[in-house]
Formats: C-alpha cells, structure tokens, sequence
C-alpha cells in the first residue's frame, strides 16, 4: 500500500477530496497538485483535479484505484490555484465544483489541451519551380503570395478571402506545405460552425476571421491617442502603480474611460505583461475587441459563452501557456491563467452580469480583486454609475478614485426632460409628445432610441369580458405575450404555448393584450414611421453569434429608430443618436428590492448617457406617471452621485450592504414544506451556542482571509451578531415547479458573517431535510429573488 496518496476533487455537490493512487503505481508527490486526472467513480469516469497529497483513510486504503493523468503538468498552479481555493472558502463550496467551474467546457469533460500553434502555408520546392507558368486565376494569384515566404492563414483570411478553396487546388498538386510558424497564439482558432476536434487551420474549415499581428517588442504598441487632462492623470496614475492598487476609474458617460484603458494595456504590453478585461455583456464584445485591435496593434482574443467549446479551450490554453496577451472576456474569463499578469480591467463593473446566478455563484468582479491583489498587479474598475459598494470603498480610501467629470472631445451632456404623461393618450405606452419628438430627431437627420425595458408583445394577456389572464402553469405568473399575439412565454422559466384563440374560462374571443413591449413599440414605430428603419434589440433577437453587431450594421448611420431593453444601456458608442426616449421605468420605483433604486438610477443614467456622444447635442425624454418621485427628481438636479449619497445614507439606516454583509440559504422542491423544514433546522444549526462558540474560534484562525470588499468588521463580536430572517417563502415562491424558500443571513461584520457560515454549512448536508430537495447558498447576493 502506497503512503501518501493523491487527494483529488471531484465536481461534486460535495464538499470533501477522495482519494485515489498514483497512475503505475508511482510515488505521489507536492508536484502532482493541480494536475488534471480522469478517475473512476462508481459506474462513471469523472474529470478532477488533484488537491492535496495525504495519507489514505484507513478503512478504504485497499480498494483504492488509480488514476489516468491527462497531462504531465499541473493546470492549476500557483496564484490561480490559490485563489480558486480562496473562493471556495469564501463561497463555502466544494473545491471539485469551484474548480470544474474554472475550466472551459472542453477541459472539463477531459478532452486534451488543444494546439495553440500558429499555423501558415508556404510554397513547396515544386511549387516554387511551378509558378512562373501557372495559368492566371486565384490558385496562381495564392501561390504568388507565398512566393516571399510563409503566410499566416489568419493574415490571409485578412487578406485574401475565399483563400482555402485555391489552396486545396494547390495541395492536391504538392505545389504548397502547412507549417507551423511560432507557438505565439493569434485570435479564436475554428468557426462557430466547425465540428470540435478538427484540425485548426485546415482549407476546408470555415475561416477565423481575425488577423493576426506580431506580439509587441518592449515599448510598442503605444496608445497614440491624445487624452485630456483627465484622462493623462488617471492613465498616469495607473502607469505608475507598483504592486496590487485597486482603481475606481468613475467616469460619466462618454468621457473616454475605454481610452484610459488602453493607454494602461499599451504599457502593459510594452513591460511584457498580459492584460485581462472583464465586460459584462457578449454583445460588447465584437465592438470592443475591433477597437482594441486597432488601436492596440496586436492579437486580441474574446473569451465569453458566444464562442464555441473548441474556441474557449484553446483561448483559455493559449492564455495558460503565455501566449494570449489581451484577453477580453465576460464572467468567466475571470478565470483565465495569467502567468505573466500586468493589469486587469473590469469594465461597466457596477453591473449585476458579473454575479453567477446559478452554480458556483460568484461574484466576477469581487473575484477580479482578489486575483489582482494575489498577483500584485494593479486593476481597474470603470464605470458611469459605479455600485454603492465600491463607491463606499473609493470613499472609505480602501480604492483609489480616479473622476473623469467632462466628456471627451467637443460632446456635451444630454439635455433631460420629464414627460408628465398621467391622463394623456397613449399608443403602445408612447405619448404623442415623445412621437412628435422623434420625428423631429429624424427630420434633422438624427438617430432615435426608444428604451422599454421589457422584451416581447406585451406583459400580460387579458380577458377583456370575465378578466382571465394567462399564468405560467410552473410559475403562477403571468406569460408575456410574444410573436404579435400568437405566442406566449413565461420569462422566468422559459415555458413557452401558443396563445388560446378563445378565453379558456368564458370562450370569449375578447382577448386583448395588456400593456407594450419591445416587439409591440417596434411595431408601432414601423408604422409611423415607414420612410427609415427601426431596429429592436433584445434577447429574443440577438441570441446569435454577431447579432448585435448586425443590427448596428443594418441601421448604419443613416436617421433611424432603435427599439431595445438594457442591452442598449451598456457601453455602445451610438455617435449619431440624438434622441432617447425612456419609458415604462414606473414599475422600478415602488419595488421590495432594497437594489431597485440603485439599479434603476444606474440603468437610467446608462441609457440617458447614448444620447449626443459627437458633435450633435442630444436629449433624453422620461415619461413616467409619477414625475414627483424623488429618485428622478435627485438624478435631475444632482446626477448619479447626489443619488449614490442620499442612498448609502439610507442602506447606513437601515443595516443594508455595504453597511452590513449577507448571505442567502436557499432551497426548493416539487412541494412547499420541505424547503421550510430543512430551513428551520438550519436555523437551529445558526443558533446552537455550540456552533457560535466553534464559529468565534474559526474566525480568530481566519484573521487573514483576502476581502474582495474590505469593509472594516466591528472587533470583538461573536456569532451572536448574525441576524437570521426567516425561513419564509421567496418573493417569487414558485418558480419553473419548484416551490422556493429562503433564509437571510445579515451581520454588520463579514468575518462574523463567515464564521458563522463554517461552522453550519457542513453540518447542513448531514441533515436528513436535505436529501429531500435542492439548496444553495449565495455568499454576497445581488438580489433576493
């Protein structure tokens, strides 16, 4: 029997490693930890990770088995792995799951480490002698290309479209060789449509599309860009950084943050360093990674759930190997292996995109900062509307702040007015004073953005004679109405039915759909304004890949109309909008959510700031019934940063983040008790005086945990500091079938909070209520739905 053994984690729901032998029954040692391994598991083969070396459980050291390694180097090393077990402390989750989650699909199901080779073609000895009497045509037009050398097939893509058809011709003939150039990565390697495992670069696979471009020498690449004032001080500030220094760059809309950033990765490359940017939607990408690019003159790669298993893999790999210099990504890409890390940017990170709803619920931004601090590198958290927390920490010195108060170049701020629309007409939620306004912006050769943050026909579907309305059978609530009234669809849990052509209650044919949506308003406009295109935006539309991208490009710059939700909101540079209008935003300022006036101002302010990014002033239009209202009235007089002080003022009051910390016990099953009962016992697991005394103690050992938000935790103070509400229903108490419960955890101090949470959460899967339904715990939620 051997003596040490490989401690390995599985992802499991699970929170302990098992153990397995070294494969070939050699000697397991400290070099073998963050190395992949595929492993035997009952009547399965799963793909863990080797944690820990230790010694064998006695009682099963005998029927150990051993394990397959997938490669002879540890994947996970260093400041990633650290940190990964960091994050499963601080989410109180199984190593295996966080782990897992870290790693690309295609690494997860234990698939090889892809090939990260740049890959050219170059002409053979006879090809070289077969060229001077090569008929005319595209083989010899290619051919003629590679006369001077080797070509990178990402270059000729670039260059010469349609390249792969004459380049077939030309192989079958011996006239031209494939080789590999450098091991230095270029960009997304196959077509979303190629099949996974085809060897990249072949002529018969669809094209990558993105050119590739020398790394930079030391001192290249420099942002020729000239900055204000503004600008040339934060960029200075972060050039001159030394170590981990977090930056809150709060910059209003449109006063050239992405610049900031630019100058800070250009020098970043120039030192040899790689740089990581976290955006929070897909749809920013295409339009970020073409800016980067161009102005950064290097290879820049996206990493988001729009890419194929085979693009992420090998993004994800080239990045571990160093190659991968820029790397642009969402959520995810916060894993990304940084080997020689120089910066790491979070743009728009007031978002809620950032947070993992499901699974390992992360944070990617707060993550970002322990990364950083892990690294000693420095990061950058941008945004217009930056979240109360880090604007407390900005305030609180724990950030350094960095203000750009003007907006770049000639653009002025928007003009906003409030439309007072009680008791006036209105079509498809549009008053004729906002219809009159956008025929104006059109008329003078304007683009117009129509914002109603609710996709689809309309919110609900009415019996106009007995008041029927149409309910998600899974989730008692009402289905949006979709596809012009012929189609409905429940938005939280997908559930999707034809519309009844009758009331199912009183057979009358009187049913009239409630209230407007995007499709609805796009509808609408279309009609009323036939001589220029208008152009909906929102998930139903855009859930390809590049389809965002294409509406910018069918819309172009000529005057036209844009109908969307908040994915309008978020960074897109529209230099010929003139005109936004916004409206149905009465619902968010009466909600329970203690984040709804955040969110609501954030996304406000975000719309608002599309509107006259060039030359051309802009205005912004609110309707809304209730022009009173105190939210708007405060973002009129004052902007976002009078309404971030009132409300940190009021979360101070009344104990909410960043003012105290939480965490959210939840569970759901096919029946209401049981989430009730394995709540209860819960509770009784938080209050037990054993529990708070074990949970002190932890607490002391835990003195130095990395913070992602390093608010101050009040000394002295035990468990008894934990304030637990509930259990109760969720405030949407069924979802997709499932009846939901919720316990809060709230405590003034995180370590307090935390140390609570070591001391119950594994006794929590000992409890038998357990077995009988799903739980999860969410560390830090954004919201409490």
């Amino acid at each position: 029997m051997t003596d040490a053994v490989l401690k390995v984690a599985l992802p499991l729901p699970l929170p302990r490693l098992f153990d397995y032998l070294p494969a070939n029954a050699a000697a397991a040692n400290a070099g073998d930890i963050g190395r992949r391994v595929r492993v035997a598991f009952g009547n399965r083969q799963l793909c863990g990770v080797v944690a820990a070396i230790g010694a064998a459980d006695a009682a099963h050291a005998d029927a150990l088995k051993p394990v397959e390694w997938l490669e002879p180097e540890p994947l996970f090393a260093g400041e990633l792995l650290a940190s990964l077990r960091w994050l499963a402390r601080y989410l109180h989750a199984p190593l295996g799951e966080v782990l897992a989650t870290a790693l690309p699909a295609a690494l997860r199901r234990g698939e090889p480490l892809p090939d990260t080779h740049a890959w050219g073609w170059c002409l053979t000895e006879a090809g070289a002698t077969a060229l001077p009497a090569m008929r005319a045509g595209r083989p010899r037009e290619l051919a003629q290309s590679l006369a001077s050398g080797s070509r990178d097939e990402d270059v000729l893509d670039a260059l010469q479209p349609g390249w792969r058809t004459a380049m077939r011709t030309l192989r079958e003939r011996g006239l031209v060789e494939r080789v590999a150039l450098a091991s230095a990565f270029s960009s997304p390697l196959v077509g979303e449509d190629a099949p996974q495992g085809q060897e990249r670069g072949n002529p018969d696979s669809p094209s990558p599309g993105a050119a590739r471009h020398p790394l930079p020498q030391r001192g290249e690449g420099k942002n020729g860009f000239e900055l204000n004032k503004e600008q040339q001080t934060a960029a200075d500030a972060i050039r001159t950084a030394e170590g981990f220094t977090a930056f809150l760059l709060d910059g209003v809309t449109g006063s050239g943050k992405t610049e900031v950033y630019l100058d800070a990765i250009s020098d970043c490359l120039a030192r040899g360093k790689q740089a990581l940017v976290l955006v929070p939607e897909i749809g920013l990408t295409p339009q970020l990674l073409a800016r980067f690019r161009a102005r950064l003159g290097v290879p820049v790669h996206a990493l988001h759930s729009g890419l194929n298993d085979s693009e992420r893999a090998t993004t994800w790999t080239a990045a571990w190997r160093g190659e991968a210099r820029v790397i642009v990504g969402t959520r995810s890409a916060v894993f990304t292996p940084l080997p020689d890390a120089g910066l790491i940017v979070v743009d728009e990170e007031h978002d809620a995109s950032y947070k993992q709803q499901d699974g390992i619920r992360y944070h990617a931004r707060d993550f970002a900062l322990v990364r950083a601090r892990e690294l000693g590198v420095p990061i950058v958290l941008g945004s217009a509307t930056p979240s109360l927390e880090s604007l407390h920490n900005a305030q609180s010195g724990r950030f350094t702040h960095l203000r750009l108060h003007q907006r770049a170049g000639e653009a002025q701020p928007p003009v906003v007015r409030v439309l007072d629309v009680r008791k006036r007409p209105l079509q498809a939620g549009l008053s004729n004073e906002l219809l009159n306004a956008i025929r104006a912006a059109l008329d003078a050769g304007g683009q117009v953005l129509v914002f109603k943050n609710r996709r689809g026909y309309a919110p609900a579907l009415l019996c106009h004679d007995c008041g029927w309305s149409a309910q998600c059978r899974r989730c008692d609530r009402p289905m949006t109405v979709h596809a012009h009234g012929r189609r409905l669809q429940c938005h939280h849990c997908g559930f999707r039915q034809p519309a009844p052509p009758a009331c199912p209650d009183c057979a009358s044919l009187a049913l009239q759909p409630q209230g407007s949506g995007t499709e609805r308003i796009e509808e609408l406009l279309a009609e009323k304004f036939a001589d220029v295109p208008v152009v909906r935006i929102d998930r139903g539309n855009t859930r390809r890949r590049d389809a965002l991208q294409k509406h910018f490009e069918e819309l172009g710059a000529r005057p036209g109309i844009l109908v969307g939700t908040q994915m309008l909101a978020k960074g897109h540079d529209l230099p010929n909008l003139t005109l936004v209008g916004v409206v149905g935003i009465d619902e968010g300022l009466f909600s329970a959510d203690f984040r709804a006036s955040e969110k609501l101002a954030q996304l406000l302010v975000q719309v608002a700031g599309r509107a006259g990014r060039a030359e051309r002033a802009g205005t912004v239009l609110l309707q809304t019934h209730h022009p009173e209202h105190p939210l708007l009235q405060t973002l009129i007089a004052g902007g976002y940063h009078a309404f971030a002080t009132a409300e940190l003022a009021l979360r101070e009051a009344a104990g909410f983040p960043p003012f105290a910390h939480l965490a959210l016990l939840r569970a759901e099953a096919q029946h209401a008790e049981p989430p009730l009962q394995f709540l209860a016992a819960a509770k009784e697991l938080f209050l037990l005086p054993a529990t708070r005394r074990e949970g002190a103690r932890r607490a002391d050992e835990g003195a130095t945990r990395p913070n992602p938000h390093p608010n101050p935790s009040p000394g002295g103070r035990g468990a008894d500091n934990v304030e637990l509400h509930g259990p109760l229903p969720a405030p949407m108490p069924r979802r997709g079938g499932w009846h939901r419960s919720q316990l809060l955890l709230s405590s003034p101090g995180r370590r307090t909070l935390h140390a609570a949470l070591d001391a119950a959460i594994p006794q929590l899967y000992e409890l038998p209520e357990a077995r009988k339904l799903r739980w999860s715990l969410d560390v830090d939620p954004v919201d409490l739905y």
